[in-house]
């Protein structure tokens, strides 16, 4: 009775100290984005450009069944947004441990997973950001949200979990890297694959034979597909479809989820590995 009651506190009182510590690194990113604010362009400019690109570029030349291209656009710039959210934490990591910020940080009295934890908290805040912009620059062009309120919170809600697991892979990626050059290089080779053959841009069945079969199964597509078919949007689906562009609010939870329990124990492991002496 005795022991359980003691260890309670402590347990309450490590938790404590490390969100508070957590919140405390996440400020320093914060404020090395005050001081170069270049570093938020990813988050504020590009989403603007890709929507204003896309959808006046492109859009006159790509029709889509069951809707305007510009509602059919916004489900997959958005994807591709958040999925292009790995460079940024990646080269804040790498950065951080090749200047051996984190070795600063070890000799302070603070939690040793506070430095992941802060970025992640810096990370998804700036991914929100770049997600309500997005939104304000698709409904500027156009877009709107045809579903009720329920499932259009759903489909935000999606979009943020899916920001949640990138940012843990870019986390790795970080951990992963040499350099921080080194980065960029392996992330694009990482995310052009996987946002151009999917349904991001174009629907999925007027991709040719065997890249259609990849856009299919790609998780960015039944992301997409999901964030489309929640908010009302028109899917163009093609006929006969895959599985998980015929269930693809099913098929994207389990994309993330999956992207977590792989993605989450690998990030800790190696930062234990990286920082480890």
């Amino acid at each position: 009775m005795s022991e359980s009651s003691t260890a309670a506190p402590g347990l309450a009182t490590r938790l404590r100290w490390e969100l508070s510590d957590s919140l405390m690194l996440a400020r320093r990113n914060v404020a090395h984005v005050r001081q170069v604010p270049e570093r938020l362009l990813d988050a504020t400019v590009q989403p603007i450009m890709f929507v204003l690109l896309f959808a006046y570029v492109f859009g006159g030349a790509i029709h889509v069944g069951g809707g305007g291209y510009r509602e059919y656009l916004l489900g997959g710039i958005l994807v591709q947004t958040l999925t292009f959210g790995i460079i940024g934490p990646a080269i804040s990591i790498a950065t951080d441990l090749t200047e051996g910020i984190v070795d600063r940080f070890r000799s302070l009295p603070m939690s040793r997973s506070a430095f992941l934890y802060g970025h992640l908290i810096s990370d998804l805040a700036s991914a929100t950001l770049a997600l309500v912009i997005m939104t304000a620059s698709g409904l500027i062009v156009g877009w709107r949200i045809h579903s009720d309120l329920p499932h259009a919170l759903a489909g935000f809600a999606l979009l943020v979990l899916f920001a949640f697991a990138m940012l843990w892979v870019g986390m790795l990626l970080g951990l992963l890297a040499r350099t921080p050059d080194a980065v960029n290089g392996v992330a694009f080779i990482l995310i052009f694959p996987l946002t151009f053959i999917a349904n991001t841009f174009v629907p999925a069945g007027s991709l040719p034979e065997g890249l259609r079969q990849v856009a299919e199964y790609n998780p960015v597509s039944a992301l997409a597909a999901a964030v489309r078919a929640l908010f009302g949007n028109p899917t163009a689906l093609p006929s006969a479809a895959a599985w998980p562009l015929q269930h693809p609010v099913l098929s994207a939870l389990g994309w993330c989820l999956l992207i977590l329990v792989l993605v989450v124990p690998l990030t800790i492991r190696r930062y234990r590995v990286r920082t480890a002496g």
